[in-house]
């Protein structure tokens, strides 16, 4: 992009991939970028994680290290699976059906692998990172932020990219008490098994040959697939909720989660008795953040990622998400000539981003009770429309997993964040007025 010459000063509060991604954007827009981030250093949490194409085409563009690449899986299919173990449905050759539709390709992906690329890129083209500076006070009609050690910063913008249990939401909306994290009444149980632990035949050749793979069981599910070549197998097991109140993540029972799913699948059962240890999560979310952005004539501030739309995995989206709203943010404020302007670019985020990533969340949650009906008629429905298209090339619109669904999908995948920021500028330019300019 045309780097104009107006050079901003950005503050990002946040590390983890949204932070990331939007300080890569604007990085690449000319700006100057500071990332101020809590913890002493990275420490990405969690296992496997889908980028789909809508934001695979965004990181082919971002000229992330080539061992990221190597080290993604392409799921060859979809195959989704009653959790007794009949298949219900399955998508041959996802992988290339993906690259031939939308040009780009679906990966998995290890957590940490992840954000160390993007945190490799992000310094190559000149983001500072100041570690250990948890940002405890913001002041939003100056632009001026506070550290718990005393450090103060000022930015012409002030990006929140600090998580689902934002700090920055929290000062911006300080009686916004119905907006706090709430339980989903579901934890995820996250494994990851390397090809060195498992010594049966059968399973080693699932690893071998990358799939994704869903089982679906009454107020359950799990999701199972290959990681970093086909050498690691990443699960998550999503059951009801039994933490404490308070408590959001501690190390699972290995002997507790086995026994929530005897009687499943064989093959799922066998993955899940070579596992020797567990972490277990709370799922959390938060309603709606009416507003996004925030401009005064001397403070510019804006949300994005988990801070203001938290993701649930059921779509496996919050990744993706969290980088279409970093690269419309950031390539916006490439077209900014003026500082004058910044609200104007973050009126147009909001306006831009907000519909699709509220949109999105709510059908997580749509997903989610399809996937984890209870026995009976629902769920007999669904299994008899998923099996009615086992092999099916093409399904049929309306079809139950969103991701194979041919009216929801082109939605999902096809979305062009770069193009759409391209779009809503030729239509609404950044135009320095003359009078600006004397």
């Amino acid at each position: 992009m045309e780097q104009h010459a107006t050079r901003l000063d950005i503050l990002v509060v946040g590390a983890g991939i949204s932070g990331l991604s939007v300080a890569i954007e604007s990085a690449l827009s000319g700006h100057h970028v500071v990332v101020f981030e809590a913890a002493e250093g990275l420490h990405e949490i969690g296992a496997g994680i889908n980028i789909s194409p809508n934001a695979s085409r965004i990181l082919q563009r971002w000229g992330l290290p080539a061992d990221f690449w190597t080290s993604a899986t392409e799921p060859t299919s979809i195959s989704v699976w009653r959790y007794s173990g009949e298949l219900l449905v399955r998508e041959k050759d996802f992988d290339t059906k993906v690259r031939s539709k939308y040009g780009v390709p679906f990966i998995e992906l290890h957590r940490v692998d992840f954000q160390t690329a993007l945190y490799t890129r992000a310094k190559e083209l000149g983001v500072e990172f100041k570690f250990g500076m948890r940002i405890s006070k913001l002041n939003f009609e100056t632009g001026e932020i506070t550290s718990d050690t005393g450090l103060n910063a000022k930015g012409d913008l002030v990006i929140a990219a600090d998580g689902l249990w934002s700090l920055c939401r929290a000062q911006f909306l300080p009686k916004d008490f119905e907006g706090v994290p709430r339980p989903t009444g579901d934890v995820a149980y996250r494994l990851v098994l390397t090809l060195d632990q498992i010594q049966d035949p059968e399973l080693r050749d699932w690893l071998s040959k990358p799939t994704l793979d869903i089982w679906l069981g009454p107020h359950s599910h799990a999701v199972g697939y290959s990681l970093r070549g086909a050498t690691e197998f990443n699960i998550v097991l999503l059951v009801p909720d039994d933490l404490p109140a308070g408590v959001s993540k501690q190390a699972g029972s290995i002997e507790e989660m086995r026994a929530l799913f005897t009687g499943w699948d064989p093959i799922l059962t066998k993955f899940i008795a070579v596992a020797d240890s567990v972490k277990k999560w709370k799922l959390m979310h938060r309603k709606e953040m009416r507003k996004w952005v925030y401009a005064s004539p001397e403070g510019n501030f804006a949300f994005l990622g988990d801070s203001c739309h938290p993701m649930l995995p059921y779509l496996g989206q919050g990744a993706a998400s969290s980088i279409e709203d970093g690269a419309v943010l950031g390539r916006l404020l490439g077209h900014v000539q003026t500082k004058e302007q910044i609200g104007k670019a973050l009126e147009m985020y909001e306006k831009l981003r907000k519909p699709r990533g509220d949109a999105i969340a709510k059908e997580s949650f749509v997903q989610r009770d399809i996937f984890q009906t209870l026995d009976g008629p629902k769920q007999q429905e669904r299994d008899e429309i998923l099996l009615s298209q086992l092999d099916n090339d093409s399904k049929q619109d309306p079809f139950p997993i969103r991701l194979l669904c041919p009216g929801f999908q082109p939605w999902l995948f096809g979305y062009d964040a770069c193009a759409e920021v391209e779009k809503a500028v030729i239509k609404d330019p950044f135009v320095i007025l003359e009078d600006t300019q004397k």
